[in-house]
């Protein structure tokens, strides 16, 4: 009786010790000792509980690299990204991880677009309103000096501060609006699978002709359209998406993760 009630203790206390860490510890610890599917399932039972931020999509994607899932380790540096832009670590990880995939992307877009959307993505779209929330305010003081100053000198000052202010806003804000989009946009995936063959029509290739291309793990697309597929009890879909400037096909989306 001793003897089971000390193996009961034994095993109550252990059993609550490790209830008493908390979930993002295990995760960390996990990781460090190499149990890296562990330490992932850890890290998307914070992400129920406790909610999403750019560090756990971060060491989600470090745990999915580590575990040979190129394509999913891509999906979750994307998200930290879209959360913080600034995160250097999540960006060098991202840029490691690309040069590693099988296939190379054309272009998407324009170069205006593209540098566009980089400057919209510099910081986050909170950041970017703030600045120009800051901005407008400085243009209202440029405003007041403008009116109320006594000297040339200082309304000048007022009269051509207010304007670059107000331009400067104009475009901040303009940025923080685009950013946010883009933070928010689901319309970017991620092939998952190691390899996926694109169709010219939403359904499975039925011979050469119909085979538009074969892509592999890790490649980004943009969807545009999505289509159920006829008598198929599963409820796939095949999403039309864009590859890059040159290339627009059919996938299955079982094939992809959005981002």
């Amino acid at each position: 009786m001793k003897i089971f009630l000390c193996i009961t203790l034994t095993i109550l206390s252990v059993f609550g010790t490790t209830a008493s860490i908390p979930l993002d510890q295990q995760a960390d610890s996990a990781y460090a000792a190499d149990d890296f599917a562990r330490a992932a399932a850890l890290y998307q039972e914070v992400m129920k509980s406790e909610g999403t931020s750019s560090a756990l999509y971060y060491n989600l994607g470090n745990c999915y690299y580590r575990l040979g899932k190129p394509g999913l380790a891509i999906v979750n540096y994307e998200r930290a990204l879209r959360l913080d832009p600034s995160d250097a670590s999540a960006k060098a990880n991202l840029e490691f991880v690309n040069s590693k995939i099988f296939d190379r992307q054309g272009d998407r877009g324009s170069f205006m677009s593209n540098a566009f959307d980089n400057a919209a993505t510099f910081t986050s779209s909170n950041a970017m309103a703030w600045t120009a929330f800051a901005l407008f305010a400085l243009c209202l003081c440029a405003v007041g000096l403008y009116i109320f100053a006594s000297s040339i000198g200082l309304r000048k000052v007022g009269f051509f501060g207010a304007i670059v202010l107000l331009i400067g806003c104009i475009v901040t804000a303009v940025l923080a609006v685009r950013g946010a989009h883009i933070a928010t946009n689901r319309n970017f995936a991620i092939i998952t699978s190691p390899s996926a063959l694109l169709s010219t029509s939403p359904r499975e290739p039925k011979d050469r002709r119909e085979e538009a291309m074969l892509l592999h793990e890790g490649t980004k697309v943009e969807i545009l359209d999505s289509i159920s597929a006829q008598n198929d009890s599963t409820g796939l879909k095949w999403l039309d998406v864009q590859v890059d400037n040159n290339h627009r096909a059919w996938i299955k989306s079982s094939d992809v993760e959005r981002i």
